[in-house]
């Protein structure tokens, strides 16, 4: 790869794919279209789906590869596959439906070399949804493990991930046996948090597009399985009332929305009200299992919000 003369890392950008060309183009253009003095390797993963060859790009200090996942299928199997296949210090992800604002790539290279200490930089996001954009700085300079624990913090996408490759080493590589691959950038993060300083940009540098189409919108009992998964694989959460009511809100919402797991939807509510009565996820649990409101509206609101459940 021919590198422009610059002190800049090489930065390998993995984008996990799946019958999304048209979004894709965009993810791929506003990242190609970066004013980064550094070079930009551009790595795109099909998953499951025919590898597009007419994607691959090869311009000094610009490369883009498509190619296909060769690990297990998923999206935490192509992430791997696309870090396997790319050799830069420095390692982005971009989902296939997001985009990279200008200035993003420089600001947080910028910031990793101002804080030698830090292995990881998130910058906030600006949400895309049902026609309307909600701006959502990041609400904090940095992300402890304490604090990741009681708040997902959306702010801190996976489209906004950019770390050192040398911090794979300490906390491997993204879990591939989390059911459904669901929550898998939340569980990096964790790891990544307990690692490493994990600083945060605050401005929105990042646009994510929410829409009804996504993978895991109405995938119930997998994120049930997945949230559970989570709570066995790190303890810290059951060191936190409030934290471990959070995940089981999201569990009790998933079972309501099942429709035909009442009595376990209702334990479980039981179980968020004694660890975190004011956890606000168990009344539209309530709500949903009652048939009061569907889970599809509620949801929908909250991403009206620029939120999630």
């Amino acid at each position: 790869m021919t590198t422009p003369p610059s002190s800049y890392p090489e930065v390998s950008v993995v984008i996990a794919t799946r019958n999304r060309p048209e979004l894709l183009t965009k993810a791929v253009d506003a990242i190609l279209g970066q004013s980064y003095p550094g070079a930009i390797d551009i790595t795109v993963v099909y998953d499951q789906t025919e590898v597009d060859t007419n994607r691959n790009v090869e311009a000094p200090g610009r490369v883009v590869r498509a190619i296909a996942n060769s690990r297990q299928p998923g999206l935490p199997g192509a992430r791997n596959c696309g870090m396997g296949n790319s050799f830069g210090e420095i390692v982005a992800f971009c989902d296939d439906d997001d985009e990279w604002l200008p200035g993003k790539l420089l600001r947080q290279v910028d910031e990793l070399r101002a804080h030698p200490e830090s292995a990881f930089v998130t910058t906030g996001i600006r949400v895309s949804f049902d026609g309307e954009n909600h701006d959502r700085p990041s609400p904090v300079s940095t992300l402890s493990v304490e604090h990741l624990l009681h708040d997902r913090t959306t702010e801190a996408h996976p489209s906004s991930f950019l770390f050192r490759r040398e911090l794979l080493g300490t906390i491997g590589l993204v879990d591939e046996d989390i059911p459904g691959g669901y929550s898998e950038d939340y569980d990096f993060l964790l790891r990544a948090a307990k690692a490493t300083t994990v600083r945060c940009i605050a401005e929105p540098l990042t646009l994510v597009r929410w829409h009804q189409a996504s993978f895991f919108s109405d995938r119930w009992a997998m994120i049930v399985d997945a949230q559970r998964y989570l709570l066995n694989k790190h303890p810290e959460f059951h060191e936190h009332r409030k934290a471990e009511a959070r995940i089981r809100g999201q569990v009790a919402f998933a079972l309501a929305a099942i429709g035909d797991r009442r009595k376990e939807c209702l334990r479980e509510v039981g179980a968020v009200l004694g660890r975190w009565p004011l956890e606000r996820r168990w009344p539209v649990a309530l709500a949903v299992v009652s048939k009061a409101i569907k889970p599809g509206t509620a949801l929908k609101l909250a991403h009206k919000a620029g939120r999630g459940i």
